[in-house]
């Protein structure tokens, strides 16, 4: 029975007003006198057991307690929600970084089939004619060829070594003056010119030449050949010679998109001529070599692009007459070429994908009947970008 002035007792339970954090008393003990108590003690007289909440220091306590699990709590999920999205980024960026490998080497495998269908083209030669008379397949003096497949689309430039300087017999002066189109200072053109006469002319007996000390200095040191150039990246060990000179670079045009610079390498071949050059392949810089007025290079290139030059005199009707250095542009006929093929994939839409991948070969067509009909002398799994465009 409750006396007056106590407050009723909960038995067997356990009561948590707000802090959760209650302890178990006994009956007969009233809740008033307890809560009232700063200490928050309970008596321990025999009989029921009873809960009631605990005031004083044990409800800060445990609020703290609260707060700091709620904390550890929302920092556990901000850790959590940066490795997902890290992981996220990392997962989404190798996605397309594979896609992209994979676009690679399908357009590299399209650009290396259609060197091999411009080699049958060439082989058919210029007897398969369309109704109109115009080649079927290819004819001498046709600067590319373009295939179109339901993947993609290639352009194949078909450049004639007769169209390049020949490196081992280049009298010193149009190789000044090419290095000097090709945008080398004075004093460094002329060096690099008496280099490669250095370098392809035989050794003086029982001495050095005078460029032999710089190579003997260099780290590590090498012996100048003294012989022909066997391959044109040789030219590359020549004194003054850059890798920007012999590599070419990229540049912009009027509306900000970048176009390959040709460099030397363009322009020298150890099959090269010393004689008439290729109207529809020659480089502008190897024309200005030649001869020819800068102005008049640019234009000749650039209608060429259009339409290959088919005779002499459409040349002519450019400059209105005879021009200097056009006396050494022709059709010269060759039987060695470097096939550049450029691939590029078509998306889903229609059009061609931005990645391309070229590749280029150098093969020498021999004379109908003979068996094979063509070698292919050097093969470049990674050629320069043409300046052409599909």
């Amino acid at each position: 029975m409750r006396q007056p002035g106590m407050a009723p007792l909960i038995r067997d339970r356990q009561v948590c007003a707000g802090t959760g954090r209650c302890v178990r008393g006994q009956a007969g003990v009233s809740t008033r006198d307890t809560l009232a108590s700063p200490q928050g003690h309970i008596s321990q007289s025999p009989g029921t057991h009873w809960s009631v909440p605990i005031k004083g220091p044990y409800q800060a306590d445990a609020f703290f307690r609260r707060g700091g699990a709620l904390l550890a709590v929302l920092w556990l999920s901000a850790a959590l929600s940066a490795i997902a999205f890290t992981v996220a980024n990392t997962v989404r960026g190798e996605t397309e970084r594979t896609s992209t490998s994979s676009d690679g080497v399908r357009a590299y495998y399209l650009a290396t089939g259609s060197i091999d269908r411009a080699i049958l083209y060439m082989l058919r030669g210029a007897s398969y004619r369309n109704p109109d008379g115009s080649p079927r397949y290819y004819e001498p003096g046709m600067p590319f060829l373009r295939f179109g497949y339901a993947s993609g689309e290639a352009l194949v430039e078909i450049v004639p070594e007769s169209s390049k300087l020949n490196i081992n017999q280049a009298r010193p002066e149009d190789l000044h003056r090419l290095m000097l189109a090709l945008g080398a200072e004075p004093e460094r053109a002329y060096e690099i010119a008496m280099a490669i006469v250095d370098w392809r002319a035989a050794a003086p007996p029982g001495g050095l030449s005078p460029f032999d000390p710089f190579y003997l200095s260099r780290v590590p040191s090498f012996p100048a050949r003294h012989a022909s150039f066997e391959e044109i990246e040789e030219v590359l060990l020549v004194k003054g010679m850059t890798p920007e000179l012999f590599h070419g670079g990229y540049d912009r045009d009027a509306e900000g998109r970048l176009i390959p610079r040709p460099g030397l390498r363009d322009c020298i071949s150890v099959y090269g001529s010393t004689g008439v050059f290729d109207v529809n392949s020659v480089e502008p810089a190897l024309m200005v070599a030649l001869g020819v007025p800068p102005e008049l290079a640019r234009l000749i290139s650039e209608t060429r692009r259009i339409m290959p030059f088919r005779k002499m005199e459409q040349v002519l009707a450019l400059t209105g007459g005879a021009a200097p250095g056009v006396n050494r542009l022709g059709f010269g006929s060759s039987s060695l070429f470097t096939l550049r093929s450029t691939a590029g994939l078509r998306l889903s839409n229609g059009q061609l994908s931005d990645l391309r991948r070229t590749v280029a070969a150098m093969v020498k067509i021999f004379d109908p009947g003979t068996d094979p009909p063509v070698a292919i002398l050097r093969w470049y799994d990674n050629a320069p970008a043409p300046a052409r465009s599909f």
